[in-house]
């Protein structure tokens, strides 16, 4: 702090205090403390970072659910991980439509925040919810009746629906939990409550390393439930990370609050959520439904091909996971931005957003390409599946760059409530554009399997600079939601 110290004559002295801006270590330290700052006026710089760190760190706890199951389970031998694989791979659908739905969660209320609408901010959660609740009870409902007959269309054995049904049936019965956290969260995120959605991931997953092994294996008090243990463990952390959003909800402490009142249907607010969430669950599921038909034209190649390529993306998912915690800091600064009748700031806010994101990304697809042999090397030592994976690991990150913009841009049209121009797009890059460009390189070229991860990084690479120029045009300025 600095004080400037200035009289004349006999007039009185003035002390003047200049404030410097805070260092980025305590930027960084409030941004997983939680702050009241205003993000349509706070510096771009600060506001983007004080959102994107929670966001980041809470992706990085939703990963770890998955990897707490594998972890305990692989003690049970090779069907209990059959299970799981098996079940999670189906859990991918909830996974969408709890993405999708957040998508127009998020564009509503940072919207309504931006307008200082509190009251209206307050109805869009209460229908989001309502919404959320309707979906995952149809889901529970068919993953309770027929979890043994889902294992069998999966492929499973015998052995393995005889002792995985359970799993089966509590994991997606219980898949309201997974739907309504990340509804919720998203609720948090849009009104800037990013610490908010960071913290009650954290309890949950403490509850859900805590209670597995003692489920699993009948460690103290609890019963001993194999594989199925697992499942409640997971879903009882998810569940009480819930009750604990509800009662913050409820509490209205935060930026956004529920009232008894506003627990009602409203078919205008709730129909613009569901036109929004519609589109978006739409734009993710084109885009999970490409990898499958790249991994189609890759198995042709063999199961080494197969091995290195899974290896390789997995990587690259896990390592990204920061750039999406940047996007959607974008997509929520974007949304209260044009709220407050500041579109010019938001299209500030994201190219800074796009520019932190390709330092970062630039960053990681540095260390792939000099790292990606011993990287590679940790998971498996397969003589053809290794020099693949290595091969994998480069040729995408070639893109990195590239993706970084796209990656923003994509979800800053969601936060505008433009969800239509990113589904379009992801229509003609991975459906028009990229799985026949694999195809013609894997088998047209002397490319062979590579040209599958090159087609990817190709495609990546074309999405950014479409969706540069889209919003460039700025027709998502002008959206209404």
């Amino acid at each position: 702090m600095e004080r400037v110290m200035s009289s004349y004559l006999n007039e009185p002295v003035v002390e003047v205090v200049i404030e410097p801006p805070p260092g980025w270590w305590s930027t960084l330290r409030e941004a997983v403390r939680g702050s009241s700052i205003d993000y349509t006026s706070a510096p771009l710089g600060r506001a983007i970072v004080m959102l994107a760190v929670p966001m980041v760190l809470e992706m990085a706890m939703e990963s770890i659910f998955a990897v707490a199951d594998v972890f305990w389970v692989a003690h049970l031998g090779a069907d209990a991980v059959a299970t799981v694989g098996l079940t999670e791979s189906m859990m991918t659908i909830v996974y969408t439509l709890a993405m999708g739905l957040s998508i127009g969660a998020t564009a509503v209320i940072a919207r309504r925040i931006g307008e200082r609408d509190g009251d209206g901010a307050s109805r869009a959660a209460v229908q989001s919810i309502l919404l959320g609740l309707l979906v995952s009870a149809g889901i529970g409902a068919v993953g309770i009746r027929y979890g043994p007959t889902l294992l069998r269309i999966m492929g499973a054995s015998e052995a393995v629906v005889a002792s995985g049904s359970g799993f089966t049936r509590v994991l997606i019965g219980g898949s309201g939990t997974v739907v309504l956290l990340f509804l919720i969260n998203a609720v948090f995120r849009g009104a800037g409550d990013a610490a908010v959605a960071m913290r009650v991931l954290w309890i949950g997953n403490a509850i859900n390393i805590a209670l597995g092994p003692c489920f699993i294996f009948g460690l103290g008090p609890f019963p001993a439930l194999g594989v199925r243990g697992a499942a409640i463990a997971t879903t009882t952390g998810r569940g009480t990370a819930v009750l604990l959003q509800m009662a913050i909800l409820l509490a209205g402490r935060k930026r956004v609050g529920v009232r008894l009142r506003d627990v009602r249907v409203d078919r205008r607010v709730m129909a613009t959520i569901l036109r929004l969430s519609g589109t978006g669950t739409l734009q993710i599921l084109l885009t999970t439904a490409s990898y499958v038909a790249l991994v189609r034209i890759l198995a042709t190649f063999g199961s080494a091909m197969l091995a290195g390529y899974t290896i390789a993306i997995r990587v690259i998912i896990f390592a990204i996971l920061p750039s999406y915690g940047i996007s959607n800091a974008a997509a929520t600064m974007v949304g209260q931005n044009l709220g407050a009748g500041e579109p010019d700031r938001a299209e500030r806010a994201v190219w800074t957003a796009a520019r932190y994101n390709v330092v970062f990304l630039g960053l990681v697809g540095l260390l792939f390409i000099v790292l990606a042999q011993p990287i590679v090397a940790v998971f498996t030592a397969d003589a053809l599946a290794q020099p693949f994976g290595v091969a994998c690991l480069r040729i995408v990150s070639l893109g990195f760059l590239f993706y970084a913009y796209g990656m923003v841009l994509t979800q800053s049209f969601n936060g505008a409530g433009d969800t239509w121009t990113p589904t379009l797009i992801n229509v003609f890059i991975f459906w028009v554009w990229e799985i026949p460009l694999a195809w013609a390189l894997a088998f047209r070229t002397s490319l062979g399997a590579r040209g599958v991860p090159a087609a990817l990084a190709i495609a990546y690479s074309t999405l950014a600079i479409i969706s540069a120029i889209l919003f460039r045009q700025g027709r998502w300025k002008r959206m209404k939601v």
